[in-house]
């Protein structure tokens, strides 16, 4: 960390996670020592923590721990562990290995799509976890830095329409992703044995600092017209700038973030700014720049108001801006002109430029399991046998086959088909509709969101049916808890968890994912949330413009104002 002392830096007591990493030996701790311990299936006292910093989160079955306590038995202590793709993009080969292990090792046999455009395993019991790293290692993955306060996995655009565009952009994610990483050698020596560096107390973290960051920080490249990673919820993004379809540059956003917290109003979703353009060759210089001001300026003694959205409403967006400009050595331009169109995923087969067949599937909550009637994960381990490609996790959770030569597509489609990967009845308002993990395994969980996704979609399906308008279809988003993996702060209508059963109704967020949805009505439950929509639906169906989606129809009817200034209107 920088030893000039700004104006901009929080005074107070540190928070108690600012503790834990300056006495982590570099993100160490005694997670080593704790793995030996076959007394308990979770890990202790601040190893809990530092495991995030390694990509893991500890969790446990919440439909059993009553049930376990009762028996006098600890809860089922597990790890979720979420890998690092930059990109989303993954071998056959890779994915067969995975699949392997998520069958052969994990409790529920699942791989998890994310919005965080990789996958995750969940339900590994403790003798495992060395094991899991191991095994990934060997295929050439690794979860270094997915969770924790750092720089997590880099998204970026999955199926554009010029290809050698995306592969311009896809490398600059995975460089961006490489020179934010961590640099002390912890993962490797813990979970590959690898050989212990004498001087641990030395390692250098040129960029993130010796406390790393004061909360956690994302990134993402994304190719308009198409916002299919969300660029207003991440705390930097790369806004490919192209002309004649080749890179030229990036317009820079910075300060988008979506969690809060209930009840808190200093907490609140937030827009991310556009700083301007760079040229291509200033990227990794910019990237430092951004994530070195937040380490430096970021608050440190209340955690929930650490994320950069935060600091540039603290310090003022100017102060920032001129701040990474002067750290970087590069003056911002003007920001070029570029529009989204959409953001959602582009479904079946789409030809890129050189000739080669992308076809996206479609995979409901992002949980790719075998249930009865719908081998998901069988049709995609049939798929990886013999595609030739690489396959792309998008932000949306689905799933791309991508690099497929025309010859092969009648053979891929017909596993997807007869795997149940390709159903032509998935509605559009399906296709335009996610949730979190929630229950039972996050801990953060207040609501049902996962496994309350199917039921609710047939609920809006029916809405609009209703009201004839099954044709369009409605952003919708369900997300546990206030913290947002869900994204549903971006939607045209977003549920946000309160309590079992109960949900803070959001509306009027735009299809573009360029506006923050309202709250209509708080802390409700499942059959208030779908009478007040269907009266709205029915008022959308009625007065609606030519082509109007309902979040631009609510905000026109008045029925909600738009959210303009988040950290000034948002709970007006």
């Amino acid at each position: 960390m920088s030893n000039e002392k700004s104006p901009f830096i929080v005074e107070g007591k540190l928070a108690d996670n600012e503790r834990l990493k300056a006495e982590s030996k570099h993100l160490r701790g005694t997670i080593a020592e704790d793995l030996k311990d076959d007394l308990t299936g979770g890990f202790t006292a601040d190893n809990f923590q530092l495991i995030r910093f390694h990509g893991m989160y500890q969790q446990d079955d919440r439909d059993i721990r009553a049930e376990r306590a009762k028996q006098k038995l600890e809860p089922l202590h597990n790890v979720m562990l979420r890998a690092r793709l930059p990109g989303g993009i993954i071998t056959p080969s890779q994915w067969q290995e995975i699949d392997r292990f998520a069958q052969e090792h994990t409790l529920y046999g699942s791989i998890r799509l994310t919005t965080r455009q990789t996958f995750q395993f969940h339900g590994v019991l403790k003798p495992n976890i060395k094991l899991m790293h191991q095994t990934l290692n060997k295929v050439g993955i690794d979860s270094i830095a997915t969770a924790g306060d750092v720089n997590r996995n880099v998204l970026c655009t999955s199926n554009p329409v010029e290809s050698k565009l995306h592969l311009e952009a896809y490398e600059w994610a995975k460089k961006i992703s490489e020179h934010l990483l961590p640099k002390t050698r912890a993962y490797a020596e813990i979970w590959l044995d690898g050989e212990k560096i004498e001087s641990t107390d030395d390692t250098v973290e040129p960029i993130l600092g010796d406390n790393y960051l004061p909360r956690k920080f994302k990134t993402t490249v994304v190719i308009p017209p198409q916002n299919d990673v969300d660029v207003h919820a991440n705390d930097l993004n790369f806004v490919a700038i192209a002309e004649q379809g080749k890179l030229i540059g990036f317009n820079v956003l910075v300060g988008g973030g979506l969690a809060m917290t209930h009840g808190d109003t200093s907490t609140y979703p937030r827009k991310a700014d556009d700083f301007g353009f760079i040229s291509v060759n200033d990227t990794l210089a910019i990237a430092e720049a951004v994530v070195s001001t937040q380490r430096d300026w970021g608050n440190r003694v209340n955690r929930k108001n650490a994320k950069t959205k935060y600091t540039l409403e603290r310090v003022g967006v100017d102060n920032f801006k001129a701040e990474v400009e002067k750290r970087a050595g590069v003056t911002f331009g003007p920001s070029r002109d570029y529009e989204f169109t959409s953001r959602g995923d582009r479904f079946g087969w789409v030809e890129g430029i050189d000739g080669k067949y992308h076809l996206t599937l479609y995979i409901e909550n992002g949980r790719i399991i075998d249930k009865p009637g719908k081998p998901l994960k069988t049709g995609c381990l049939e798929i990886a046998k013999i595609h030739k490609g690489d396959f792309r996790l998008t932000a949306n959770q689905n799933l791309i086959v991508a690099g497929v030569a025309g010859d092969d597509k009648a053979r891929i489609e017909a596993l997807a088909r007869s795997h149940k990967l390709i159903e032509d009845d998935v509605s559009s308002q399906r296709l335009d509709s996610m949730a979190c993990v929630s229950l039972p395994t996050c801990p953060l969980a207040m609501a049902e969101a996962e496994r309350y996704l199917p039921e609710s979609i047939e609920r809006m399906e029916s809405l609009l049916a209703k009201h004839d308008l099954s044709s369009d279809s409605i952003i919708f988003r369900i997300t546990g808890c206030p913290n947002g993996c869900g994204r549903a702060m971006l939607s045209e209508v977003g549920l946000v968890g309160k309590g079992p059963g109960k949900y803070n109704l959001h509306i009027g967020g735009d299809r573009e994912g360029t506006r923050i949805p309202r709250m209509y009505r708080e802390n409700i439950g499942e059959d208030e949330i779908f009478a007040e929509l269907d009266g709205l639906i029915e008022r959308w169906a009625g007065e609606r413009e030519a082509g109007e989606a309902f979040g631009d129809y609510v905000v026109r009817a008045g029925i909600v104002k738009p959210v303009v200034d988040s950290a000034r209107d948002f709970y007006d």
